[in-house]
């Protein structure tokens, strides 16, 4: 049937209905219907968008609000001063620019030794059988039930044992304190790279040692391009769990200059009469534009590491 065919009436009708692009729109459904059916998601999704940006919002407001006190941020973005940002940096005795520089070096160094040390052991519970290997499995699932946190008296003794003997890696030392969150952070990286090592085809590893490579240069040279995503994910959260550790820090960090941010932080609201929430909300967020750079940086990373090894 052509478009002579068309009766006008209905030619007219049509004609009204498309839009400039020459389709036509669907018909507006009615605001109950629509509701149900999409509304409510909408509804849920704004408030938990207030919900969550809320306390950033309050922590900038109070970093702008020279008070010193948080009942004087009660009033969002009153006063606008940078005095407290630039005050962070005039501490002589709170030296925030080598807390910032100590969390860049201790966060970096354990990320990128989790990221090494949990491929190579992923790897090999992935692709080599060996006895115990099940029993080692099952041992880093269970070990990792109980928090680090309980294990601060014997690393805190171990630590000072090891000072006696090599200070440079002992107590009071940045060395000492990567190489501790490495032990605590290896067992579930290695497991949560496991199941995603388990998603590359052993083909793969198979074409690659008839052409007479080794588990070396198959580890280095192919496997870790294809699991690049899991690679970053660890990484990414083991620099977010080290920037945030405060306790095992606090232990055995102790000279002011050698300390991270979530320690020295806690310095400017710890003593009952200098208390300056103010420069401490400031500090908080020159802090933050660390995660959020390496998030941005890698969120398309993120997902598919969290998910692609979820599943055998």
């Amino acid at each position: 049937m052509t478009n002579t065919d068309v009766h006008p009436t209905t030619r007219a009708a049509i004609v009204a209905r498309t839009g400039k692009d020459g389709t036509i729109p669907l018909p507006r459904r009615p605001f109950p219907k629509w509701f149900r059916e999409t509304g409510w998601r909408h509804i849920i999704g704004v408030a938990m968008l207030v919900f969550a940006a809320f306390p950033l919002l309050y922590v900038l407001s109070a970093s702008l609000n020279p008070g010193g006190t948080l009942v004087t941020a009660n009033s969002l973005f009153s006063t606008v001063d940078l005095g407290s940002y630039v005050e962070l940096f005039n501490r002589p005795q709170q030296p925030y620019a080598a807390w910032f520089a100590n969390t860049l070096v201790i966060g970096l160094s354990s990320a990128a030794g989790t990221v090494l040390l949990g491929a190579l052991a992923a790897y090999a519970f992935s692709r080599m059988r060996f006895t115990g290997r099940r029993f080692g499995l099952m041992t880093l699932l269970l070990v990792q039930m109980f928090p680090q946190l309980l294990a601060m008296v014997a690393i805190f003794l171990l630590m000072s044992a090891i000072a006696d003997i090599f200070p440079a890696i002992g107590l009071n030392s940045q060395i000492g304190l990567i190489m501790v969150y490495l032990g605590g952070a290896l067992g579930v990286n290695t497991y949560l790279m496991y199941g995603f090592f388990n998603t590359v085809p052993a083909s793969i590893d198979e074409a690659a040692k008839i052409d007479g490579a080794g588990h070396a240069r198959i580890f280095f040279t192919i496997i870790l391009r294809l699991v690049a995503p899991i690679l970053a994910v660890v990484g990414l959260l083991s620099f977010l769990g080290t920037m945030s550790e405060f306790v095992i820090a606090s232990v055995i960090l102790v000279d002011p200059e050698k300390q991270t941010l979530a320690v020295g932080l806690y310095q400017f609201i710890s003593q009952e009469t200098s208390r300056n929430w103010s420069v401490f909300a400031a500090g908080a967020v020159l802090a933050a534009l660390i995660p959020m750079g390496l998030f941005l940086a890698l969120q398309r990373f993120i997902v598919g590491g969290l998910t692609a090894g979820s599943v055998k």
